[in-house]
């Protein structure tokens, strides 16, 4: 029954987000990181990072940061932000309102200043395959969560931001989220390195794995004891945010999830909006999270 349930969703997962694209499509590629008629108030820049694990040996990653970071002087928190799949580093500015949404926290007040970051955490074979950060079927996106890229986050994504950019290294500074299957990637790099991450946001999360046999698989297992590290060995999370719509096809594994955290005493935030796994809904979860995270204190809002 479990296995039907997971394909059943899989089935909708596809005919919500697409299955085939050609590479004549102008999303094929992740392009210009700028939407269209829209001119940020902060500064989009473009850095490349090598790689320590098995693919392309550089990839791309889009970095938001205030308008006044090279004049201020001062160290800023990291909201890291993951794209889901059919996704690239560019998802979230190309098809989400991320530089909006931001700009309009930022100038009104509502949210503190970070820098944003925006990786590719797609898996690719080698830098042909990679080719220039080439769009990813959902299919392929889906099946290739092996844990390659996952495992390797915190060292080079994190490492590099941290060795580059003035940022505040430390885990009450850092925030890491994402939608669909970057959802689930967030859940578990969180999890697996509890110590790196103080916020997390899971918007519309995949909440169970299809797992790839591979070096890295144990990466997706032992969730219950990984958790359990995360909330009760140490310092458990800042925040951890959990947002789903009524109408989402992962409803009700979220919802399932949300009440075992519950049941364990886990805290954590478990929002219910209107409609299902749409870009309105993860434009909201994220100005949600973003005027919630690195305020003073800490505590869950």
């Amino acid at each position: 029954m479990k296995k039907i349930v997971q394909l059943l969703c899989l089935m909708l997962l596809v005919s919500s987000c697409g299955v085939v694209r050609f590479r004549n499509s102008p999303y094929y590629y992740a392009g210009e990181p700028v939407t269209a008629g829209y001119t940020p108030r902060g500064i989009l820049e473009e850095a490349s990072y090598p790689c320590s694990v098995s693919g392309p040996s550089v990839r791309r990653m889009i970095v938001y940061l205030p308008e006044d970071y090279y004049t201020s002087g001062q160290r800023y928190p990291v909201f890291y932000l993951l794209h889901g799949a059919r996704g690239y580093e560019t998802s979230w500015i190309r098809k989400g309102e991320v530089l909006q949404i931001t700009d309009s926290l930022w100038n009104a007040g509502l949210a503190e200043k970070c820098i944003i970051v925006m990786p590719n955490a797609n898996q690719y074979n080698d830098d042909r395959d990679y080719d220039g950060a080439r769009y990813k079927d959902c299919f392929e996106s889906i099946f290739e969560l092996d844990g390659t890229v996952e495992k390797s986050f915190v060292n080079d994504v994190v490492g590099y931001v941290d060795a580059h950019y003035r940022t505040i290294p430390e885990k009450g500074a850092r925030a890491l989220a994402g939608l669909s299957a970057g959802g689930l990637q967030s859940l578990f790099i969180s999890a697996n390195y509890p110590e790196d991450f103080g916020y997390v946001g899971l918007y519309s999360p995949m909440c169970t794995i299809v797992e790839k046999p591979g070096p890295d698989n144990d990466f997706y297992r032992h969730r219950d004891e990984k958790m359990s590290r995360q909330f009760e060995g140490g310092e458990p999370p800042l925040g951890y945010y959990i947002y789903i719509g009524k109408a989402d096809f992962f409803r009700p594994h979220v919802a399932m999830f949300s009440s075992s955290m519950y049941r364990k005493g886990y805290d954590h935030e478990f929002t219910l909006t209107e409609g299902g796994h749409e870009w309105y809904n993860w434009n909201a979860y994220y100005a949600d999270m973003l005027g919630k995270v690195f305020r003073a204190g800490g505590a869950l809002r």
